[in-house]
């Protein structure tokens, strides 16, 4: 018994001798081994884009994992690389776990994004010109671009478009700068964002007519440096430095022709004295049909434009405008200002001319400034006259005509001017107004301002009123039921003057409206604002 119990000590000591070595080789020989902790997570799985790629002891160092993955692949590149990394790390606790080498994960986490690379970031330069962009592969590309506009009307070779850093922005964005190497007669500098803020005649006269190197009196016509004088961009150009897939660049050639090729660009006209849909479309290019279909105030080939009225057309422009001032010698007719003597008892309606003009010849020295191919303005340096133009005298009135309106407010249009069928027996089959359809008791305004001249009954018309206008001109109102001013009367437009109604020689409730110029019933709707 005693020797039995001497075995199992024996037994116990050589135990936990063996067990303390084991400690210590624990402890000190075999740190890739993960030691029980039971309180919390001590072990995590890494899984980059659904592979499994090694375990960590901590979530940072999954992620150090991942950083110096990347930064390996990257120095095999010279550009930005772009790879997707979709990094799981989940963590769990056990008791005996070999970790994985660092070296070996970071290669397994390098291997799968070289898999799920997205391409290369390519440096470039993105140019921006108002609202477009393009992308090219290089800063030299970006002077060929803008260079390629400039050739267009650099005809002697004389410009060069450059690259600075814009004062205007506080972070690194280039813009444009044109040089030249051209020496002129005019201090220029600077000029065209002058000539934009300044106004263009009074560009001209202050920089050009007042240099102090200039004196058309002592120079002959010979002696003028013809050509461009000045070149520059007519839009703000901005261009930055990016990085970008080279899916992502536009080829140098593609690249000029969007810039510098004409594009359909919409534009607002103003409706000048004399002008027509027809003289619009031709002037620009277009037909009556383009014109209305861009117009939706424009209903059809007939419908009515009036002086200031906006019209929208399609101008062709490129990307990026030019602007330049250009000396030139012409020799050529030309006209004389006209000549106006007001005469302040006619309408403005009324001119009557007292000479014919005749044109005069000349030969000049002028300046002219240009957007793209559009000269926009000139100035006149030198002039000599061969022979004088002789300038068309007009005599016009100043006092502004009245005005006409629609008479009632709403109503259908049931009848137009002209011939038509009688729509009952004793009406005529020649209608000299218009009627709109409206209730009993709708009120009837002066379409402009007069003299009542008549109201009472009118035969054929009911109850009826005749005003006088002051341009000579004469309105009717027929089939009232009721009558709200008297002959003598002076009213104003859109002063209420009746009811309308349903007497007369009529077919339903409606109002019969008249113009009369020199006694004769005319269109209304011709002369309606």
């Amino acid at each position: 018994m005693k020797h039995l119990t001497r075995h199992y000590r024996k037994i116990g000591y050589w135990f936990i001798r063996a067990s303390l070595v084991f400690a210590f080789i624990w402890l000190f020989f075999i740190p890739g081994f993960i030691r029980a902790d039971f309180s919390e997570d001590n072990i995590y799985y890494i899984t980059l884009n659904g592979e499994n790629v090694g375990i960590a002891s901590s979530k940072e160092q999954a992620y150090e994992y991942l950083r110096e993955a990347r930064r390996l692949l990257q120095l095999d590149n010279s550009e930005l690389v772009l790879a997707r990394a979709d990094l799981e790390v989940t963590g769990d606790h056990v008791v005996w776990q070999k970790m994985d080498d660092s070296d070996a994960v970071i290669n397994k986490m390098k291997a799968v994004l070289q898999k799920n690379e997205k391409g290369t970031l390519s440096r470039c330069y993105t140019i921006k010109i108002n609202d477009f962009c393009v992308n090219v592969a290089s800063k030299e590309e970006v002077l060929q671009i803008l260079n390629a506009a400039l050739d267009k009307y650099d005809f002697d070779d004389e410009f060069e478009a450059t690259l600075i850093l814009d004062p205007d922005r506080e972070v690194n964005v280039l813009t444009t700068e044109v040089v030249s190497s051209v020496d002129n007669y005019f201090e220029v500098s600077g000029s065209i964002s002058e000539f934009k803020s300044y106004g263009i005649a009074e560009y001209l006269d202050e920089v050009f007519m007042e240099d102090a190197d200039f004196s058309s009196d002592e120079m002959d016509f010979a002696d003028y440096d013809l050509g461009v004088k000045t070149l520059d961009f007519g839009d703000k150009v901005e261009v930055v430095e990016a990085y970008l897939p080279e899916s992502e660049l536009t080829d140098l050639a593609v690249a000029i022709e969007e810039v510098t090729k004409d594009q359909e660009t919409n534009q607002i006209y103003e409706v000048q004295q004399g002008d027509t849909l027809g003289t619009i479309a031709a002037e620009y290019n277009l037909t009556i049909e383009d014109l209305i279909a861009m117009n939706p105030t424009i209903e059809n080939e007939n419908s009515i434009i009036r002086i200031e009225d906006e019209i929208i057309v399609t101008v062709p422009e490129p990307e990026l405008t030019v602007v330049r001032t250009e000396l030139e010698y012409i020799e050529e007719d030309y006209q004389a200002e006209v000549q106006y003597v007001d005469n302040d008892s006619w309408y403005t309606t009324k001119t009557v001319v007292l000479q014919e003009p005749s044109d005069g010849r000349h030969n000049a020295i002028v300046l002219n400034y240009y957007e793209n191919d559009k000269e926009v303005a000139q100035d006149t340096i030198k002039e000599e006259v061969i022979y004088e133009a002789v300038a068309k005298i007009v005599e016009r009135g100043t006092i502004v005509p009245p005005t006409y309106i629609k008479p009632i407010s709403g109503g259908r249009l049931s009848s137009g001017f002209g011939y038509r069928s009688r729509p009952t027996a004793g009406a005529s089959s020649y209608h000299k107004g218009v009627d709109w359809a409206t209730p009993v008791g709708t009120a009837v305004m002066a379409s402009s301002g007069g003299v009542v001249s008549r109201a009472g009954w009118g035969s054929g018309y009911g109850y009826v009123i005749y005003i006088d206008h002051p341009d000579g001109r004469q309105t009717r109102y027929g089939h009232l039921s009721k009558i709200l001013v008297s002959v003598g009367d002076h009213v104003s437009q859109g002063q209420k003057i009746a009811l309308s109604g349903n007497t007369g020689v009529s077919t339903g409730a409606h109002l019969h409206f008249e113009i009369l110029i020199n006694g004769v019933q005319v269109n209304p709707l011709n002369y309606l604002y």
